[in-house]
């Protein structure tokens, strides 16, 4: 035999693997071997015709897979000693029907954050459009005093306008006066 207590394989041969019903069907054999073993112990003759012992211990089969998913194997000296730590918590598997997915989902800080950053600059908005920050204020002032700029541009535009205007039909006069005499 090679190290460690393997059987050696030769390169050249199929593997050859377990289905899964084959694998049932031997847990179900040691099980009822297991079983079997029990009533012998116990006294055979009486368990063996008693149907309502065999369908409980079939169930008892059962609920023992559920209560080894919730007890947890202690390592070492752990079985042999309590402890008594208040910080020590002891993990618990949930299954999937233990879930609250409907609860509030607590966020990350960075969740947060970003968050309280989105509504802080829609606050900001909000007052910016209502007129209320020192931006709008300062933003308002300035297009104030450039209407008045622009106003008053298109006033003298238009006095220029007027003048040139007179000036045109006033020489205009002087012409059609001087060519009559």
């Amino acid at each position: 035999m090679p190290k460690g207590g393997r059987k050696g394989g030769h390169k050249g041969r199929a593997r050859q693997y377990t289905s899964p019903e084959e694998i049932d069907a031997q847990l179900q054999a040691e099980k009822q071997k297991a079983r079997e073993e029990e009533e012998q112990e116990e006294g055979g003759d009486g368990a063996a015709g008693d149907p309502k012992k065999e369908k409980k211990s079939l169930d008892s089969d059962e609920s023992e897979d559920e209560d080894d998913d919730y007890q947890q194997k202690r390592k070492g000296v752990e079985g042999l000693i309590d402890i008594e730590n208040p910080n020590r918590v002891a993990q618990t598997t949930k299954k999937v029907t233990q879930l609250d997915l409907d609860g509030p989902k607590e966020l990350s800080r960075r969740e947060r954050e970003e968050i309280e950053k989105q509504k802080a600059k829609e606050r900001y908005m909000k007052m910016h459009l209502a007129g209320k920050t020192e931006q709008a204020k300062a933003d308002l002032a300035r297009l104030a005093i450039i209407r008045k700029q622009r106003e008053e541009a298109a006033r003298k535009k238009e006095e220029e306008r007027k003048a040139k205007d007179d000036a045109t039909l006033s020489g205009k006069r002087m012409q059609s006066l001087s060519l009559n005499k």
